[in-house]
């Protein structure tokens, strides 16, 4: 078997565990001209290693632009560099991209965590979950560092590249505490880097910090302060973000509000109805924890992967969370200690909008991508929609968030899933094709944005060729499943 079936057969076996009009862009791929602030992108699918060797640069007209990861992050660099990373599963490790051309075209990096820098064991200590950071600062040799974390249910994995990508280093045990589940990465300064992730005793949201880029994580906080204990066995995590500008650490999660009874929810689905953020002034040391919006209907639940932050240049800071139908914003101009909102931002053709990410820059200025659907139906969850129903990556800018809240919607990509979507992780007992998240990142020197996606769907052409073991008859199941981008060619950046 080879290593590349031997990724797809462990993914297999631990998946339980864990409108526009088309036109050919001449850097490669299908893009989508969308109506709705005159956007514009181009889609490929991403190379894995292996079968290719690093630097395989994608797309390109020789068919070996193929993968079988699933569940990516991106990020952008100081110096406009794009980086990727999706997981092949427990034990099959990560791959990684980069692009140095604004997200028009990418090319494969040594897996950050596998037995081998070519990823020609079949063998990874981690590869689920994977997350992504790059350093707001330079470091002494003049890269901005990069990490990826990944999962082992034991521990954290977190890798460093020092030198763009090039070269990994790998902290197996990045976690204080051990037993593990969906940890977030974010970045701070040249060399300081955090980590939250549930620890599975407690279900606490810890915070884990190093200060010599990821070598040893010697500070542990708790981002769950002493007056919402409640809150310890009744939340479900979103990502991590730092403000390079002071420092501030946000951790987003959602969870119950302690009235009406809703204590009692235990983390049932239909009762974590409050938005939260937990606030760091101390560098991760201590939180104080602060209510975004509640519900106060207590059986609307915000618990979908996943409850999302992004703070802009002026050091506003946006949550961004779906109710299952719809997606909303809520922001606050006061370090996260007060919120206005929430405000939707899905609207027709997307008429369920689920799975957001987000991304700020300039003041006010605020892009969020979503998978969409044309269908709804009252009373039924996307885990049971019907085959008809077809999904989209769907971006929204606004360039005014902090006032009018408006927002210029788009379809960024072709379908990338027919049916019903499981938003229950490990718990799942439906399609689970788009697993957890995406993600999006706009590049600092353009401001234009680069989306990294799940897609199940069969094609056959030369920006998007079918991998190991997709045929047309395996449309729509795991067997086709890969990552790919869409990269922004037109319309405003932030």
């Amino acid at each position: 078997m080879n290593s590349a079936m031997q990724k797809r057969t462990i993914r297999l076996a631990l998946s339980a565990l864990l409108t526009g009009a088309a036109l050919i862009l001449p850097t490669g791929g299908p893009a989508l001209a969308a109506a709705g602030g005159g956007f514009g992108f181009t889609n490929f699918e991403l190379a894995a290693t292996p079968p290719q060797p690093k630097g395989t640069v994608c797309p390109n007209t020789a068919g070996t632009c193929t993968n079988l990861a699933a569940e990516p992050a991106i990020r952008a660099d100081g110096a406009g560099n794009f980086y990727g990373s999706s997981e092949n599963g427990l034990g099959g490790g990560t791959d990684a991209w980069k692009s140095t051309d604004g997200g028009r075209h990418y090319a494969t990096l040594n897996c950050p965590n596998c037995g081998s820098s070519a990823n020609n064991t079949g063998f990874a200590p981690g590869g689920g979950d994977t997350d992504l950071a790059t350093a707001p600062a330079k470091n002494s040799a003049g890269f901005y560092n990069v990490y990826v974390a990944s999962l082992t249910l034991a521990n954290v994995d977190v890798s460093t590249s020092l030198d763009g990508g090039n070269t990994w280093s790998l902290n197996p045990v990045s976690a204080t505490i051990g037993g593990d589940d969906r940890e977030w990465i974010a970045a701070d300064g040249a060399s300081k880097v955090c980590i939250s992730y549930h620890d599975v005793l407690t279900f606490n949201i810890d915070v884990n910090c190093s200060t010599d880029a990821g070598l040893t994580f010697t500070q542990l906080g708790s981002a769950i302060d002493s007056s919402h204990a409640y809150l310890l066995q009744n939340n479900g995590s979103g990502n991590l973000a730092i403000d390079p500008s002071n420092h501030i650490i946000y951790q987003v999660f959602d969870g119950i509000g302690n009235e009406n009874g809703d204590v009692v929810c235990n983390q049932t689905a239909d009762c974590l109805h409050v938005v939260w953020v937990a606030v760091s002034t101390d560098g991760g040391r201590t939180f104080t924890d602060h209510k975004i919006y509640d519900n106060p209907n207590i059986h609307v639940s915000y618990n979908h992967q996943f409850v999302n932050v992004s703070i802009d240049k002026a050091g506003n800071v946006y949550a961004v969370f779906t109710d299952n139908h719809n997606l909303f914003y809520s922001f606050s101009t006061s370090h996260g200690t007060t919120w206005s909102g929430p405000f939707q931002v899905n609207k027709s053709p997307a008429k369920t909008a689920i799975f957001p990410w987000s991304v700020a820059g300039s003041a006010g200025h605020l892009d969020i991508v979503y998978y969409g659907t044309t269908y709804f139906q009252a009373g039924t969850v996307p885990d049971n929609y019907p085959s008809s129903a077809a999904w989209y990556v769907y971006y929204a800018q606004s360039l005014n968030a902090l006032t009018q809240h408006t927002f210029s919607q788009a379809q960024a990509s072709p379908i990338v899933h027919f049916g019903g979507v499981c938003e229950s992780g490990v718990a799942c007992s439906g399609n689970r094709d788009l697993f957890d998240d995406f993600g999006v990142s706009a590049s600092p020197t353009t401001g234009l944005a680069s989306i990294i996606y799940s897609d199940d769907q069969y094609t056959n052409d030369p920006n998007n060729p079918p991998q190991s073991g997709c045929t047309p008859a395996r449309n729509n199941t795991i067997s086709c499943d890969h990552t790919s981008i869409a990269t922004q060619t037109a319309g405003p950046g932030i």
